[in-house]
């Protein structure tokens, strides 16, 4: 016998459980299936932890300028076991958040696996459950490389499982996880090495970002080896050792952390039994509406392989909700003018394209307005971190297409200026807007 419901999302994640939240709400009979702890990536092993981690690595930084504004500190040291502690004592708190939300909105919560028998209906256990729509957020996990050695590294789901921060430790990758982990380290003590393939980090950002953050990184004292691409890893005497293709040896160190890109969690649902197709690398295409090519299923968040944010999950379920039961023809999440925050040191925001996407889709119609200085937190040591803007324009009217920055506050900053550039504005918006002094945002309205 099996059990009917209108709607059941496998995966209890953001996306997922905003998804089916949104859908109660408007009267669905709805169910999520979830095997781990809910939340998913960014509740348990993502977001929300690591920004935890970056707090602390805040407070380091703070700690080094104090003695600038006159405290005379002594840091003694820093406990990583009892921070570990309180943070999964926090993410605990919102795993039981998360089920109570569910429970209040009438959501029923199945616990495991759930796998395809066909397209409307899944096998969780030894029970069968049926559903009018079924909507895949799996979520993804982290990539390993393919190498001899690679299991003596650890993943970013691994470093939540530190029980004590390493001495040394290379961090093998590029991207925004590499980055953030990367500084993390260092700002708590770490000898810490990042290893890139290429000559630049977070590249599919403006090119202005990745330049500077690099700058940035070495100043702090993080080792950056560029164009190192891992082809084996060893266990020696003095630690582990990282041989890149052509033959360069990174020095030892007592941890290394791929970091290298992630991959959708679609192994063990039997798509194939719902018809479900996948891409090459196993995400889950869909159109515009989060639709399959299955009538009756929807994917939503990273497994589809489209811009893996917390918030884009989330908008795209209850957006997917709004049209499928709130009677909202033609709802749907645009993917365009995303903003996003990189919670490296220091942090990085952006929103809109990057200057080289702009000459290639307005050629001279570009125009791009710089700024670059020192924030005031920093005017009273001898040590400074410079801040960089960027707008990028386009047309006779100046459309702002583009904002980036790294520095001081930028991820608290750019929600804001997001709600404006989707909004359409202008450098000429930008110019008439009183800027709020002192404060680094306001060099975005007075660049000229």
């Amino acid at each position: 016998m099996s059990e009917r419901f209108d709607l059941l999302v496998i995966g209890g994640g953001s996306g997922g459980l905003a998804h089916a939240q949104r859908a109660a709400e408007y009267g669905a009979r709805a169910a999520a299936v979830e095997s781990g702890p809910l939340g998913g990536t960014c509740v348990n092993v993502g977001c929300v932890p690591k920004k935890v981690m970056w707090y602390t690595a805040e407070h380091a930084h703070f700690h080094a300028h104090a003695a600038d504004y006159g405290f005379d500190m002594e840091v003694r040291g820093h406990d990583w076991g009892e921070l570990k502690r309180r943070r999964d004592a926090y993410v605990k708190r919102l795993n039981d958040i998360y089920e109570a939300n569910l429970d209040r909105r009438g959501v029923e919560y199945i616990e495991g696996y759930a796998r395809f028998k066909d397209a409307n209906s899944v096998v969780v256990g030894d029970r069968e459950y049926k559903a009018d729509r079924i909507v895949i957020a799996t979520g993804g996990h982290p990539s390993i490389p393919n190498i001899p050695g690679a299991e003596l590294g650890i993943t970013s789901d691994d470093f939540f499982e530190l029980e004590e921060r390493p001495a040394r430790v290379l961090v093998a990758g590029s991207g925004y996880i590499a980055v953030e982990l990367a500084g993390i380290f260092n700002a708590l003590g770490t000898e810490t090495h990042l290893v890139i393939r290429k000559d630049s980090v977070i590249r599919s950002f403006d090119a202005t970002l990745g330049q500077e953050l690099m700058v940035m990184m070495r100043a702090s004292g993080i080792s950056l080896t560029t164009g190192f691409v891992p082809a084996s890893a060893e266990k020696t005497d003095d630690g582990i050792v990282v041989t890149s293709e052509d033959g360069r040896r990174s020095i030892p160190v007592d941890t290394v952390l791929w970091a290298i890109g992630r991959g959708p969690n679609t192994a063990g649902l039997n798509l194939e039994a719902a018809g479900v197709e996948t891409d090459p690398d196993g995400f889950i295409p869909t159109d515009l509406y989060q639709q399959t090519n299955v009538e009756s299923v929807f994917a939503l968040g990273d497994v589809t392989g489209r811009d893996a944010l917390t918030p884009v999950a989330i908008a795209a379920g209850r957006r997917l909700a709004d049209r499928l039961y709130g009677g909202m023809e033609g709802r749907h999440l645009d993917y365009t003018l995303i903003p996003t925050v990189i919670f490296s040191h220091p942090t990085i925001g952006t929103v809109g394209i990057s200057e080289d996407e702009a000459r290639e889709q307005y050629g001279d119609a570009v125009k791009v307005y710089t700024s670059t200085f020192n924030a005031m937190f920093y005017a009273l040591g001898e040590k400074k971190q410079r801040t960089v803007m960027k707008l990028v324009t386009a047309g006779d009217d100046e459309k702002v297409v583009g904002c980036h920055v790294i520095g001081e506050g930028a991820d608290e900053m750019m929600q804001g200026f997001a709600v404006a550039i989707r909004m359409g504005a202008t450098k000429k918006d930008f110019d008439d807007t009183v800027a709020i002094h002192p404060t680094s945002s306001e060099e975005l309205v007075t660049m000229r």
